[in-house]
């Protein structure tokens, strides 16, 4: 026992190892996962709506582009847009829109002199604390110096930014006449939906604000960011005049979503219109950030609320976080917790399976699941930690599936190779029998109707003197072998071997029809597998077995107690078939019967052998000499033996004489072993001085 715990422990320590060892690997299916949690976490509860946050998006939206015409707009209009902004109040002007272009829309472009709309929009730019974006691009130029100063504090983090290989930036008119330079790429998200926002970047020089940083820097009137490094190199927060940041190591933050309501956003044709002076209220002292809600310009993006949402209202809800100071944290350490968690949780569930077994286990293993779960949420609801739940409980059930498994592959190799052993005992079809029905086989005892048999080898002692112990094991196992494969193959359950006798019963565990008769098909196999087991033993005295079968009321069932016990029958059924197996020397003869089992199967060839007085039996017990099969019964030699042998018992029942030579010639060549019954008669000739019963006597 003990050994197989500590292989199901060794099994379970490799589980967990590989799911410890999986979950540190991250490949990429664990990261979707991981994400997707917390998209649903968002979605459950998703950011509260801020109160009075200034900030505000013109939107380039359909009706927009209805109005004032199709996009690319001239920058005569985007001056116009900058400078009502400036006339209104605004506390910084970003615009999340590219200009890396000239417009080609300008008098100067088009007829070669007039206005240049470029230097309009330059010179607007210039008289209000605007901010213009340049984007990542692959094929595009070196990016610019940031307008933003910064400061490190700790290690230099440079190298643990994202990467600015190429840009496309703005006009050099234009970026001079700028108050900020951000970068509008949300590149470093995953599977098409923006969950973190990189609020740095590297140039390879310096690193550069991401719009919604320039934006606070701007707006604060901030001339410098400080960077905030750890050891290693990593990032861990940025400080924007009042506002501290905190962010991962690789300077991103996670984006705590909201949905957005219409007071957010302004549409342009508003502020383009005659009336625009009536915005001044909403747009005074915010962050009005410029971007476009028009599914045709691209910029529309997956949030993890399930919504797609314009490229800039993601600016805006960094924002948001930044000004009320509601961040979602995933530290380093957590993911070292989430580790801990996995193994500790896989150990447990090893751990009480071992202990409860399955059921008890699966209960179990829902309650850590369930623990699992509140405390990753607790953790996002309360603290704003993103606890990852998904893989430990991955981890926790595939542990519960493989030690389940684990221990209904031990439990179904103990069945099978007792099954194994089991058949040696009982016909393989009672077996299926049992295996479909376990009641065939509860504990305590059932009467019912059963044929007991018992077989002994006779001179055992004697054989034993003579025989080598190897060689006699050897004879014992291969006379089993043959007796019990006759027991078996008609339906019979082998009980027990003891010594040299072999004890077996029919009609338990389960039911079986006729079995009177199969144990008696039994007998007359034993005896002629007998006879071929000794014509193959050269130089072996011949082995000679006596069988007693007894029918009738038996009590049958599981015997002993908890711990140990045996299948077995008592009563006084069995102890007539002990009975009937010892008499076997005084009749004479091998297999005997009791009238019970003659009157069961009575088309079988038998011969009257009297009534013998049997040991702990008040009255003489009729017994019957089992010939053989009903082939031999209804052939007309055994019909005239049974004549001669009738007549017989009748002489010597009146006193009279009868021809027992011809009889015993007679016999003997029906079967050579009625020789020693009909030469013992003459010692038992007070076992045939009563007639036979009608009625077969109740034992």
């Amino acid at each position: 026992m003990w050994r197989r715990r500590v292989g199901a422990l060794v099994f379970g320590a490799v589980v967990v190892a590989a799911l410890v060892a999986l979950r540190a690997a991250d490949p990429y299916a664990v990261q979707v996962a991981r994400e997707t949690t917390f998209d649903v976490f968002q979605q459950i509860k998703p950011r509260a709506a801020p109160q009075d946050l200034p900030v505000l998006i013109i939107d380039i939206d359909e009706d927009s582009l209805a109005e004032i015409g199709q996009w690319p707009w001239s920058r005569e209009v985007i001056a116009t847009i900058t400078k009502r902004l400036t006339e209104l109040g605004a506390a910084t002007v970003a615009f999340d829109v590219l200009f890396p272009e000239p417009d080609r829309l300008s008098p100067s472009s088009i007829l070669g002199s007039g206005d240049n709309y470029d230097a309009l929009f330059a010179a607007a730019l210039a008289d209000s604390p605007s901010i213009l974006v340049m984007s990542r691009s692959g094929r595009g130029e070196t990016a610019p110096a940031p307008k933003a100063g910064y400061a490190m504090t700790g290690a230099d983090t440079l190298a643990a930014l994202p990467q600015l290989d190429g840009v496309a930036a703005p006009l050099p008119i234009l970026l001079e006449a700028a108050s900020g330079l951000g970068v509008a790429s949300l590149e470093r998200t995953g599977a098409g939906v923006a969950r973190r926002l990189p609020l740095l970047w590297s140039n390879g020089v310096a690193p550069v604000p991401t719009l919604s940083v320039e934006a606070l820097r701007v707006a604060q009137g901030e001339t410098t960011i400080v960077v905030l490094g750890e050891a290693g190199g990593s990032v861990s927060g940025l400080r924007v005049g009042a506002f501290d940041i905190p962010t991962g190591p690789t300077g991103d933050m996670w984006l705590y979503y909201r949905p957005l309501g219409p007071e957010t956003y302004v549409s342009a044709r508003q502020l383009l219109a005659d009336s625009y002076a009536s915005l001044a209220p909403m747009l005074a002292g915010h962050v009005v950030l410029v971007g476009t809600s028009a599914a045709g310009l691209l910029d529309i993006r997956a949030s993890p609320l399930g919504e797609a949402v314009p490229g800039v209202s993601i600016h805006l809800q960094a924002l948001e976080q930044m000004l009320s100071g509601t961040f979602l944290q995933r530290a380093d350490w957590v993911g070292g917790l989430e580790l801990l968690l996995i193994a500790l949780c896989c150990v447990a569930v090893v751990i009480l399976l071992l202990l409860s077994g399955p059921l008890v286990g699966l209960v179990a293993t829902g309650a850590i699941a369930i623990a699992i779960a509140a405390v990753a949420w607790l953790a996002f609801a309360q603290y704003g930690v993103l606890l990852d739940p998904s893989f430990a409980l991955f981890a926790t059930l595939v542990t519960y599936a493989a030690m389940a498994f684990f221990q209904f592959a031990i439990t179904d190799n103990d069945k099978r190779r007792i099954r194994r052993a089991f058949a040696h005992y009982v016909e393989p079809s009672l077996l299926t029998q049992i295996d479909a029905n376990d009641d065939l086989l509860k504990l305590g005892g059932d009467l019912r109707d059963m044929t007991v048999m018992f077989s002994d080898v006779r001179n055992f002692t004697a054989l034993s003197e003579r025989t080598a112990p190897a060689e006699l094991v050897a004879i014992l196992n291969r006379l089993f072998a043959a007796l019990g494969a006759a027991i078996i193959g008609h339906k019979g359950t082998i009980d027990k071997f003891m010594g040299d006798a072999v004890m077996a019963f029919w009609n338990a565990p389960v039911a079986v029809p006729q079995h009177a008769r199969h144990a008696c098909e039994a007998a007359l196999d034993m005896r002629a597998a007998l006879r071929r087991l000794n014509a193959t033993q050269v130089g072996i005295e011949p082995i000679a077995i006596g069988i007693g079968l007894a029918t009738g009321q038996a009590l049958v069932g599981n015997m002993g107690f908890e711990e140990r016990f045996n299948y077995s029958c008592i009563g006084d059924t069995v102890n007539v078939a002990s009975r009937l197996e010892g008499a076997c020397r005084i009749v004479g003869y091998d297999i005997l019967v009791t009238a019970d089992t003659r009157a069961a199967a009575p088309d079988l060839a038998y011969l009257d052998a009297g009534a013998i007085a049997l040991k702990g039996v008040s009255q003489p017990e009729a017994v019957h000499l089992l010939v053989g099969s009903a082939e031999l019964a209804a052939s007309a030699a055994f019909k005239a033996l049974q004549s001669e042998h009738a007549a017989l018992l009748a002489a010597w029942r009146s006193g009279g004489d009868a021809a027992l030579v011809r009889c015993r010639a007679a016999a003997i060549l029906i079967e050579p072993g009625l020789g020693g019954f009909y030469d013992a008669c003459s010692a038992r000739l007070a076992d045939f001085a009563v007639d036979e019963v009608a009625e077969p006597t109740t034992i």
